[in-house]
Order: C-alpha cells, then sequence, then structure tokens
C-alpha cells in the first residue's frame, strides 16, 4: 500500500508539471480593462480615451489621455494585476494625435521613469508622433536634466522612448503575448486614424479610436470577442444641432444608429461603447436602449476602471 501511494504521488506530480508546461494552462486570457473613456468634455468621471488589455501579466496601452498612469496604478490595485503598475508600463500604441488621446502621453513617458521604471517605453502610432516625442522631451528638459544629473541621478534607460510610426493597416507589433494589427479608419480630416485589432490570449479585441462607421472595422472584428467602439447619440444629436448643423461629428464620429448597424454586419461577442458624447447629462441618454433598436447583440456602456 505505501508503494502504492508513492507510485500515486509520483504520477500526480508528472501530470502537474505536463500541466504547468501545456501551453493550453500557461496561457492567460486576455483581459480588457478601459482605464479612460472619455472625450475632450472635463468629466471628472471619466479619465481620457485608454484601454488596456493585459495578458499573462503584460499591459498594453491603446492611447494615453489625460489621466493615464494613475488610473492605471488605480487598475493595478482594483484588479489586483502587477503589469498595470506604473513602472511596468512599456507598451503604447497611439490611435491618432487629438490631444485628448495624447494629453497622458508625457505623463506616460515621465512619471513611471521618476517611480523607478527602468525599461524603454515602445510606442507605436501615426506620422508625427516621433516629433511629438521630441519636443515633449525638449519642453521638460530641465526636470530630465536636474533628476538625471542631480541627486536622483535616475537611469536614462528608464527615460528612453522608442517611437515607430505605422505607414499604414498590418501589422505593427508582435511578441510572446499578443499580434497588434493598425486598422485604418476615418477620423474626419486626419490624414491618418487607426484602430487596432488584437490577438491575445486566445481573445480578439478591437479598438476603434476615433472615427466615423468604416467597413475595416467590420473586417476586423467579424466576430470578435470584445469590440470597443466609440459613440455618440442620435437622439440628442438630432435635438442639440437639428438637420442642417453638425458636420463635424458627422464626419469625425459615429452615431449610436450608425453603431448599431456597423455591430450587425460585425457581431463581436460583446460590444463595448467609450469615448461616449452625450451631448446632454449623461444620466438622461440611454445609449444601449438607442444601439438595441436595430441590434440584438450585447452592449455594454463602458466607464473607467471596467473590464471586459
Amino acid at each position: 500500500m505505501p508503494q502504492l501511494n508513492k507510485r500515486f504521488r509520483i504520477a500526480l506530480g508528472l501530470a502537474c508539471l505536463m500541466a504547468i508546461a501545456s501551453p493550453a494552462f500557461a496561457a492567460e486570457s486576455a483581459r480588457v480593462i478601459l482605464l479612460g473613456s472619455g472625450t475632450p468634455i472635463p468629466d471628472p468621471a471619466r479619465s481620457g480615451p485608454c484601454v488596456a488589455v493585459v495578458v499573462n501579466g503584460k499591459a498594453y496601452l491603446f492611447d494615453a489621455g489625460a489621466g493615464v498612469v494613475r488610473r492605471a496604478q488605480a487598475a493595478a490595485e482594483k484588479f489586483g494585476i502587477a503589469g498595470l503598475d506604473a513602472t511596468h508600463l512599456t507598451r503604447l500604441f497611439v490611435t491618432h494625435l487629438h490631444s485628448d488621446h495624447t494629453l497622458g502621453y508625457p505623463d506616460l513617458m515621465l512619471t513611471p521613469w521618476v517611480v523607478g521604471r527602468s525599461e524603454p517605453l515602445e510606442v507605436y502610432g501615426p506620422k508625427g508622433i516621433s516629433a511629438m516625442t521630441d519636443h515633449l522631451k525638449q519642453a521638460y528638459a530641465a526636470d530630465i536634466q536636474i533628476r538625471t544629473g542631480g541627486l536622483e541621478g535616475l537611469n536614462e534607460e528608464g527615460l528612453r522612448v522608442n517611437v515607430h510610426e505605422i505607414e499604414g493597416a498590418g501589422v505593427v507589433y508582435k511578441d510572446q503575448n499578443v499580434t497588434v494589427r493598425s486598422i485604418v479608419v476615418k477620423h474626419g480630416s486626419w490624414a491618418q486614424a487607426f484602430g487596432y485589432e488584437i490577438d491575445a490570449g486566445g481573445r480578439r479585441i478591437v479598438i476603434s479610436g476615433d472615427t466615423a462607421p468604416v467597413s475595416s472595422i467590420v473586417k476586423a472584428c467579424n466576430g470578435c470577442d470584445v469590440l470597443v467602439h466609440e459613440v455618440y447619440s442620435e437622439e440628442r444629436f438630432k435635438l442639440v444641432f437639428g438637420a442642417s448643423r453638425g458636420k463635424y461629428h458627422r464626419s469625425f464620429h459615429t452615431s449610436t444608429a450608425e453603431l448599431a448597424a456597423l455591430a450587425v454586419q460585425a457581431k463581436p461577442k460583446v460590444l463595448v461603447l467609450y469615448h461616449q458624447l452625450y451631448f446632454g447629462p449623461p444620466e438622461e441618454v440611454d445609449l444601449e436602449r438607442e444601439i438595441h433598436r436595430t441590434y440584438g447583440g450585447t452592449v455594454i456602456n463602458g466607464g473607467d476602471l471596467t473590464e471586459y
């Protein structure tokens, strides 16, 4: 009997080792966390746009709106994700260069470095992000000089930013956790604007960025697990702008009616709304109801520090 128990223990131990070594057990399902869901409107409940995709403990950020580092730290504590700790933020993908999507960029460059980041920040985005990076470093040159040459003696490696400007649609980044593809979208008069498709931990996630409705998002999603898409209220738009005004929003953004039609084609398992324009008090506008008039799938009106 003791011999049997010994053999059982050995077999159990080998089974556990095989389970640990198996990719099916090693791969962690990707987590999608809205760090910021806001717009240029200074709503204290919503930080600037930023979506985090976290897999195997590594965080990948999409856009860097105002408050991004503090929101990431809050998410690290709320969800128990060490990869969202400020010192571990090293991957950023920018959809376009509007201020509300980049106001947190200098925060992401500097704050994690100040508190101990030791790796460079890798940044992917449209043409112009390289010049923006250089000018931000110039703007903070005095701060950088004091912190590196003064008593703090900070290591410059954690301040280094490696910028990768994107030419068009296609794979822009790949590692053992994720494959990230850029999607060309239409954001009014911007020469370049991107959404992103992310394959991570057995899930496929599509993030629209700011865009009018485009077929490229439909094609990229095609039954994806999560579609995070910007939106504005069609009902309130008609009340506020009437028939002859509002050309800006029609050209730059997607209405609830347009998003419903897009979702019917894209068929996401979950449609998460962000960068919501209510054109009135949010408590008086039901974006989910507007979309459900013509779309029967799962729709969630996203907010800061929520997971999908």
